[in-house]
Protein backbone atom coordinates (compact mmCIF):
# COMPACT_ATOMS: atom_id res chain seq x y z
CA UNK A 1 0.00 0.00 0.00
CA UNK A 2 1.16 3.64 -0.76
CA UNK A 3 1.13 6.27 1.80
CA UNK A 4 -2.42 7.77 0.60
CA UNK A 5 -3.69 4.42 0.96
CA UNK A 6 -1.95 3.75 4.23
CA UNK A 7 -3.22 7.48 5.52
CA UNK A 8 -7.18 6.71 4.09
CA UNK A 9 -6.57 3.70 5.89
CA UNK A 10 -5.86 4.69 9.32
CA UNK A 11 -8.30 7.28 9.55
CA UNK A 12 -11.20 5.68 8.26
CA UNK A 13 -10.18 3.25 11.53
CA UNK A 14 -10.51 5.80 14.08
CA UNK A 15 -13.67 7.29 12.14
CA UNK A 16 -11.60 10.46 11.72
CA UNK A 17 -12.65 13.10 9.55
CA UNK A 18 -10.02 15.28 7.69
CA UNK A 19 -10.85 18.28 9.47
CA UNK A 20 -10.45 16.19 12.98
CA UNK A 21 -6.81 15.08 11.52
CA UNK A 22 -6.21 18.37 10.52
CA UNK A 23 -6.67 19.93 14.05
CA UNK A 24 -4.55 17.03 15.42
CA UNK A 25 -1.85 17.67 13.07
CA UNK A 26 -2.07 21.25 13.04
CA UNK A 27 -2.45 21.66 9.40
CA UNK A 28 -5.17 22.68 6.98
CA UNK A 29 -8.25 20.31 5.80
CA UNK A 30 -6.39 20.75 1.97
CA UNK A 31 -3.51 19.61 3.31
CA UNK A 32 -4.80 16.25 4.19
CA UNK A 33 -6.76 15.97 1.28
CA UNK A 34 -3.81 16.70 -1.07
CA UNK A 35 -1.80 13.52 1.24
CA UNK A 36 -4.37 11.39 0.34
CA UNK A 37 -4.73 12.82 -3.10
CA UNK A 38 -1.10 11.90 -3.97
CA UNK A 39 -0.67 15.73 -4.57
CA UNK A 40 1.74 16.55 -1.63
CA UNK A 41 4.21 14.89 1.03
CA UNK A 42 4.06 15.47 4.59
CA UNK A 43 7.02 16.82 5.68
CA UNK A 44 8.78 14.65 8.40
CA UNK A 45 7.31 16.01 11.47
CA UNK A 46 4.37 15.06 10.40
CA UNK A 47 5.01 11.94 9.32
CA UNK A 48 5.98 11.34 12.70
CA UNK A 49 3.42 12.84 14.35
CA UNK A 50 1.01 10.48 12.59
CA UNK A 51 2.72 7.66 13.62
CA UNK A 52 2.18 8.69 17.21
CA UNK A 53 -1.36 9.45 16.65
CA UNK A 54 -2.17 6.47 15.12
CA UNK A 55 0.45 4.20 16.85
CA UNK A 56 2.52 2.73 13.67
CA UNK A 57 5.75 2.47 12.85
CA UNK A 58 7.28 4.87 9.66
CA UNK A 59 8.20 2.04 7.95
CA UNK A 60 4.78 0.71 7.59
CA UNK A 61 3.46 3.86 6.81
CA UNK A 62 5.36 5.04 4.49
CA UNK A 63 6.82 1.49 2.93
CA UNK A 64 4.51 -1.11 4.40
CA UNK A 65 1.16 -2.03 4.83
CA UNK A 66 -0.66 -0.84 8.25
CA UNK A 67 -3.31 -3.58 7.95
CA UNK A 68 -0.22 -5.87 8.38
CA UNK A 69 2.56 -4.64 10.03
CA UNK A 70 6.16 -6.20 9.69
CA UNK A 71 6.31 -6.41 13.81
CA UNK A 72 3.80 -8.63 13.97
CA UNK A 73 5.19 -11.14 11.20
CA UNK A 74 5.78 -14.14 11.93
CA UNK A 75 3.86 -13.79 15.79
CA UNK A 76 2.04 -16.35 16.47
CA UNK A 77 -1.33 -15.61 18.35
CA UNK A 78 0.10 -17.38 21.88
CA UNK A 79 2.33 -14.11 21.66
CA UNK A 80 -0.12 -11.96 20.82
CA UNK A 81 -1.82 -12.63 23.57
CA UNK A 82 0.75 -12.89 26.11
CA UNK A 83 4.61 -11.22 25.88
CA UNK A 84 4.35 -9.09 22.66
CA UNK A 85 0.38 -7.49 23.53
CA UNK A 86 2.06 -4.40 23.90
CA UNK A 87 3.88 -4.56 21.03
CA UNK A 88 0.73 -5.16 19.52
CA UNK A 89 -1.32 -1.59 20.92
CA UNK A 90 1.63 -0.11 19.98
CA UNK A 91 1.13 -1.13 16.23
CA UNK A 92 -2.46 0.27 16.41
CA UNK A 93 -4.61 -3.42 16.91
CA UNK A 94 -6.59 -4.58 18.63
CA UNK A 95 -4.92 -7.86 19.45
CA UNK A 96 -4.91 -7.43 23.01
CA UNK A 97 -7.75 -7.58 25.19
CA UNK A 98 -5.69 -6.72 28.93
CA UNK A 99 -5.81 -2.95 29.27
CA UNK A 100 -4.23 -3.10 32.47
CA UNK A 101 -1.51 -5.01 31.70
CA UNK A 102 -0.68 -2.69 28.41
CA UNK A 103 -0.79 0.38 31.07
CA UNK A 104 1.40 -1.56 33.59
CA UNK A 105 4.20 -2.49 30.88
CA UNK A 106 4.10 1.36 30.28
CA UNK A 107 2.63 1.09 26.86
CA UNK A 108 2.80 4.08 24.94
CA UNK A 109 -0.55 3.71 23.22
CA UNK A 110 -2.14 3.50 26.76
CA UNK A 111 -0.02 6.92 27.55
CA UNK A 112 -1.05 8.81 24.52
CA UNK A 113 -5.09 7.42 25.53
CA UNK A 114 -4.87 9.42 28.78
CA UNK A 115 -2.99 12.32 27.46
CA UNK A 116 -6.18 13.04 25.01
CA UNK A 117 -8.07 12.60 27.86
CA UNK A 118 -9.94 9.07 26.89
CA UNK A 119 -9.65 5.83 29.24
CA UNK A 120 -6.62 3.40 29.23
CA UNK A 121 -9.51 0.63 30.05
CA UNK A 122 -11.44 1.44 26.45
CA UNK A 123 -10.00 -0.20 23.00
CA UNK A 124 -9.06 1.68 20.42
CA UNK A 125 -12.18 1.55 18.49
CA UNK A 126 -13.81 2.31 21.49
CA UNK A 127 -11.57 5.40 22.15
CA UNK A 128 -12.10 6.63 18.54
CA UNK A 129 -15.74 6.61 18.99
CA UNK A 130 -15.68 8.54 22.27
CA UNK A 131 -12.95 11.36 20.89
CA UNK A 132 -15.59 11.39 18.04
CA UNK A 133 -18.40 11.47 19.45
CA UNK A 134 -17.15 14.00 22.10
CA UNK A 135 -15.32 16.67 20.64
CA UNK A 136 -12.94 18.54 22.79
CA UNK A 137 -10.49 21.79 22.92
CA UNK A 138 -7.23 19.56 22.29
CA UNK A 139 -5.67 23.08 20.76
CA UNK A 140 -6.26 24.99 23.86
CA UNK A 141 -8.02 27.06 21.43
CA UNK A 142 -10.93 28.76 24.04
CA UNK A 143 -7.94 29.46 26.85
CA UNK A 144 -5.85 30.91 24.14
CA UNK A 145 -9.14 33.31 23.02
CA UNK A 146 -10.04 34.57 26.22
CA UNK A 147 -6.80 35.66 27.00
CA UNK A 148 -6.63 37.22 23.57
CA UNK A 149 -9.88 39.19 24.54
CA UNK A 150 -8.51 40.16 27.98
CA UNK A 151 -5.49 41.70 26.87
CA UNK A 152 -7.07 43.44 23.91
CA UNK A 153 -9.62 44.87 26.01
CA UNK A 154 -6.98 45.80 28.53
CA UNK A 155 -4.86 47.42 26.50
CA UNK A 156 -7.32 49.71 24.63
CA UNK A 157 -8.66 50.75 28.05
CA UNK A 158 -5.36 51.47 28.98
CA UNK A 159 -4.45 53.99 26.35
CA UNK A 160 -8.22 55.53 27.37
CA UNK A 161 -7.16 55.64 31.22
CA UNK A 162 -3.76 57.57 30.36
CA UNK A 163 -5.57 60.31 28.72
CA UNK A 164 -7.98 59.84 31.88
CA UNK A 165 -5.32 60.56 33.99
CA UNK A 166 -3.28 63.31 31.97
CA UNK A 167 -6.64 65.41 31.88
CA UNK A 168 -6.12 66.15 36.02
CA UNK A 169 -3.02 67.72 34.93
CA UNK A 170 -4.06 70.56 32.18
CA UNK A 171 -4.61 74.23 32.87
CA UNK A 172 -8.35 73.64 34.57
CA UNK A 173 -7.92 70.13 35.41
CA UNK A 174 -6.76 70.72 39.11
CA UNK A 175 -8.81 68.86 41.61
CA UNK A 176 -9.25 71.73 44.39
CA UNK A 177 -5.39 73.53 43.48
CA UNK A 178 -3.74 70.38 45.05
CA UNK A 179 -2.40 68.97 41.32
CA UNK A 180 0.21 70.74 39.69
CA UNK A 181 -0.82 72.23 36.19
CA UNK A 182 1.72 71.17 33.96
CA UNK A 183 1.17 69.80 30.02
CA UNK A 184 4.48 68.03 30.39
CA UNK A 185 2.68 65.73 33.35
CA UNK A 186 -0.50 65.66 30.74
CA UNK A 187 2.12 64.04 28.20
CA UNK A 188 3.42 61.92 30.37
CA UNK A 189 0.51 60.58 31.55
CA UNK A 190 -0.51 60.11 28.16
CA UNK A 191 2.78 58.30 26.99
CA UNK A 192 2.68 56.20 30.08
CA UNK A 193 -0.84 55.01 29.20
CA UNK A 194 -0.20 54.20 25.56
CA UNK A 195 2.60 51.78 26.30
CA UNK A 196 0.71 49.85 29.39
CA UNK A 197 -1.66 49.97 26.34
CA UNK A 198 1.10 48.78 23.82
CA UNK A 199 2.47 46.22 26.43
CA UNK A 200 -0.63 44.10 26.20
CA UNK A 201 -1.93 44.69 22.50
CA UNK A 202 1.54 43.44 20.63
CA UNK A 203 2.27 40.52 22.91
CA UNK A 204 -1.62 39.53 22.26
CA UNK A 205 -1.53 40.04 18.38
CA UNK A 206 1.52 37.93 18.10
CA UNK A 207 0.78 35.48 20.24
CA UNK A 208 -2.43 34.87 18.09
CA UNK A 209 -0.91 34.66 14.60
CA UNK A 210 1.27 32.14 16.02
CA UNK A 211 -1.56 30.42 17.28
CA UNK A 212 -3.64 30.78 13.75
CA UNK A 213 -0.15 29.15 11.98
CA UNK A 214 -0.05 26.84 14.29
CA UNK A 215 -3.46 25.45 14.35
CA UNK A 216 -5.15 27.15 10.95
CA UNK A 217 -8.27 24.54 12.00
CA UNK A 218 -10.08 24.35 14.83
CA UNK A 219 -13.07 21.51 15.12
CA UNK A 220 -16.00 23.29 16.71
CA UNK A 221 -16.52 21.71 20.05
CA UNK A 222 -19.09 24.60 21.46
CA UNK A 223 -22.30 23.79 22.53
CA UNK A 224 -25.41 25.38 21.79
CA UNK A 225 -25.81 25.69 25.84
CA UNK A 226 -22.25 27.31 25.40
CA UNK A 227 -23.22 29.92 22.45
CA UNK A 228 -26.50 30.54 24.56
CA UNK A 229 -24.29 31.56 27.87
CA UNK A 230 -21.37 33.59 26.12
CA UNK A 231 -24.69 35.44 24.24
CA UNK A 232 -26.27 36.60 27.54
CA UNK A 233 -23.05 37.67 28.48
CA UNK A 234 -22.22 39.92 25.82
CA UNK A 235 -25.76 41.48 26.51
CA UNK A 236 -24.72 41.66 29.85
CA UNK A 237 -21.54 43.32 28.94
CA UNK A 238 -23.11 45.78 25.85
CA UNK A 239 -25.81 46.95 28.40
CA UNK A 240 -23.02 47.32 31.46
CA UNK A 241 -21.00 49.36 29.25
CA UNK A 242 -23.45 51.66 28.27
CA UNK A 243 -24.54 52.39 31.56
CA UNK A 244 -20.93 53.14 32.13
CA UNK A 245 -21.01 55.53 29.59
CA UNK A 246 -24.10 57.01 30.63
CA UNK A 247 -22.74 57.37 34.03
CA UNK A 248 -19.60 59.73 32.91
CA UNK A 249 -21.69 61.87 30.67
CA UNK A 250 -23.78 62.22 33.61
CA UNK A 251 -20.88 63.27 35.73
CA UNK A 252 -19.71 65.78 33.27
CA UNK A 253 -23.11 67.34 33.14
CA UNK A 254 -23.23 67.08 36.90
CA UNK A 255 -19.96 69.21 36.95
CA UNK A 256 -20.86 71.48 34.25
CA UNK A 257 -24.17 72.89 35.36
CA UNK A 258 -24.37 71.93 38.87
CA UNK A 259 -20.58 73.02 39.91
CA UNK A 260 -19.13 75.11 37.00
CA UNK A 261 -16.78 73.02 36.25
CA UNK A 262 -16.18 72.64 32.09
CA UNK A 263 -12.81 70.66 32.11
CA UNK A 264 -10.49 69.03 35.39
CA UNK A 265 -11.77 66.20 36.84
CA UNK A 266 -15.93 65.52 35.84
CA UNK A 267 -13.74 65.07 32.16
CA UNK A 268 -11.41 62.58 33.55
CA UNK A 269 -14.06 60.81 35.68
CA UNK A 270 -16.18 60.53 32.28
CA UNK A 271 -12.95 59.05 30.02
CA UNK A 272 -12.16 56.54 33.20
CA UNK A 273 -15.89 55.15 32.76
CA UNK A 274 -15.32 55.06 29.13
CA UNK A 275 -12.20 52.91 29.20
CA UNK A 276 -14.45 50.69 31.52
CA UNK A 277 -17.29 50.65 28.80
CA UNK A 278 -14.90 50.27 25.62
CA UNK A 279 -13.54 47.17 28.20
CA UNK A 280 -16.78 45.28 28.45
CA UNK A 281 -17.40 46.04 24.64
CA UNK A 282 -14.37 44.63 23.34
CA UNK A 283 -14.02 41.49 26.35
CA UNK A 284 -17.43 39.99 25.55
CA UNK A 285 -17.61 41.45 22.30
CA UNK A 286 -14.85 38.67 21.38
CA UNK A 287 -15.96 35.98 23.53
CA UNK A 288 -18.36 35.67 21.70
CA UNK A 289 -16.95 35.99 18.27
CA UNK A 290 -14.67 33.45 19.02
CA UNK A 291 -17.34 31.23 19.10
CA UNK A 292 -17.58 31.21 15.41
CA UNK A 293 -15.10 28.63 14.67
CA UNK A 294 -15.96 28.70 10.92
CA UNK A 295 -15.12 32.41 10.82
CA UNK A 296 -12.03 31.23 12.38
CA UNK A 297 -10.81 28.75 9.76
CA UNK A 298 -11.71 30.80 7.21
CA UNK A 299 -9.05 33.33 8.40
CA UNK A 300 -6.75 31.32 9.44
CA UNK A 301 -6.75 29.67 5.97
CA UNK A 302 -6.50 32.74 3.79
CA UNK A 303 -3.41 33.64 6.29
CA UNK A 304 -1.98 30.52 5.25
CA UNK A 305 -2.19 30.71 1.47
CA UNK A 306 -1.37 34.29 1.97
CA UNK A 307 2.04 33.20 3.90
CA UNK A 308 2.61 30.57 0.78
CA UNK A 309 2.01 33.79 -1.78
CA UNK A 310 5.45 36.06 0.01
CA UNK A 311 6.93 32.29 0.52
CA UNK A 312 7.06 31.91 -2.97
CA UNK A 313 7.64 35.66 -4.12
CA UNK A 314 4.08 36.93 -4.77
CA UNK A 315 1.76 34.93 -6.82
CA UNK A 316 0.31 35.75 -10.34
CA UNK A 317 -2.22 38.42 -9.25
CA UNK A 318 0.15 40.25 -6.99
CA UNK A 319 2.04 40.69 -9.81
CA UNK A 320 -0.66 41.63 -12.31
CA UNK A 321 -1.67 44.42 -9.80
CA UNK A 322 1.77 45.73 -9.22
CA UNK A 323 2.00 45.47 -13.79
CA UNK A 324 -1.45 47.55 -14.34
CA UNK A 325 -0.98 50.45 -11.15
CA UNK A 326 2.38 50.79 -12.79
CA UNK A 327 1.41 51.19 -16.08
CA UNK A 328 -1.69 53.40 -15.09
CA UNK A 329 0.21 55.89 -12.97
CA UNK A 330 3.30 56.19 -15.91
CA UNK A 331 0.52 56.82 -18.73
CA UNK A 332 -0.85 59.27 -16.07
CA UNK A 333 2.26 60.85 -15.54
CA UNK A 334 3.07 61.41 -19.14
CA UNK A 335 -0.66 63.23 -19.48
CA UNK A 336 0.30 65.36 -16.39
CA UNK A 337 3.89 66.45 -17.07
CA UNK A 338 2.26 67.32 -21.07
CA UNK A 339 -0.82 68.74 -19.80
CA UNK A 340 1.95 71.19 -18.04
CA UNK A 341 4.23 71.96 -20.50
CA UNK A 342 3.01 71.87 -23.62
CA UNK A 343 -0.74 73.14 -22.85
CA UNK A 344 -2.11 75.16 -25.93
CA UNK A 345 -4.32 78.98 -25.43
CA UNK A 346 -8.07 77.97 -25.03
CA UNK A 347 -9.25 81.29 -25.78
CA UNK A 348 -8.38 83.54 -28.88
CA UNK A 349 -9.84 87.09 -26.94
CA UNK A 350 -6.33 87.91 -26.65
CA UNK A 351 -5.52 86.59 -23.40
CA UNK A 352 -4.46 83.10 -23.45
CA UNK A 353 -5.03 80.66 -20.79
CA UNK A 354 -2.68 77.89 -20.79
CA UNK A 355 -4.27 74.21 -19.33
CA UNK A 356 -1.33 74.15 -16.79
CA UNK A 357 -2.28 77.98 -15.48
CA UNK A 358 -5.94 76.64 -14.73
CA UNK A 359 -4.58 74.10 -12.72
CA UNK A 360 -5.94 71.05 -14.70
CA UNK A 361 -2.68 69.68 -15.03
CA UNK A 362 -2.42 67.73 -11.34
CA UNK A 363 -5.70 65.94 -12.01
CA UNK A 364 -4.08 63.06 -13.73
CA UNK A 365 -2.52 61.49 -10.54
CA UNK A 366 -5.62 61.80 -8.75
CA UNK A 367 -7.33 60.02 -11.73
CA UNK A 368 -4.56 57.53 -12.10
CA UNK A 369 -5.18 56.63 -8.34
CA UNK A 370 -8.78 55.67 -9.06
CA UNK A 371 -8.28 53.56 -11.79
CA UNK A 372 -5.42 51.68 -10.09
CA UNK A 373 -8.03 51.57 -7.40
CA UNK A 374 -10.67 49.90 -9.42
CA UNK A 375 -7.85 48.04 -11.29
CA UNK A 376 -6.85 46.44 -8.19
CA UNK A 377 -10.35 45.63 -7.33
CA UNK A 378 -11.19 43.60 -10.32
CA UNK A 379 -8.43 41.76 -9.80
CA UNK A 380 -8.89 40.48 -6.56
CA UNK A 381 -12.31 39.62 -7.48
CA UNK A 382 -10.36 36.98 -9.92
CA UNK A 383 -8.26 36.23 -7.29
CA UNK A 384 -10.62 35.34 -4.54
CA UNK A 385 -12.66 33.56 -7.62
CA UNK A 386 -9.50 31.52 -8.43
CA UNK A 387 -9.03 30.65 -4.80
CA UNK A 388 -12.09 29.62 -4.11
CA UNK A 389 -11.86 26.85 -6.74
CA UNK A 390 -8.53 25.87 -5.59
Amino acid sequence: MSFRDNLQYLRAQRNFTQERLAMLLGVSRQAISKWESGKAYPEMDKLLMICDLFGCTLDDLVLGDVRTPQSLAGVTSEQVDGTVSADCSEAGHDAFNDPTSAVASNNPAAERSASYGLSPNLSVGQQAVASVALPEDLTGYDAHMNSFAWKVAAGIAAIITGVAVGVLFDSEGTVSGLLARSEFLTFVCTIIGVIIGLAFLIPAGMAHSEFVRRHPFIEDFYTDDDRSRRAKELAVGVVGGIGLILLGVAVTVYGEETLGIEEGWPVSVMLLCVAAGVFCFIYFGIRYGMMNIDSYNHEAESERREREREAQGGDFYDKLTGLVCGIIMLIATVVGLWMLFTGGPIDGGGHERWLSGNGLFWLAWPIGGILCGVATCIIQIFRSFHDRDR
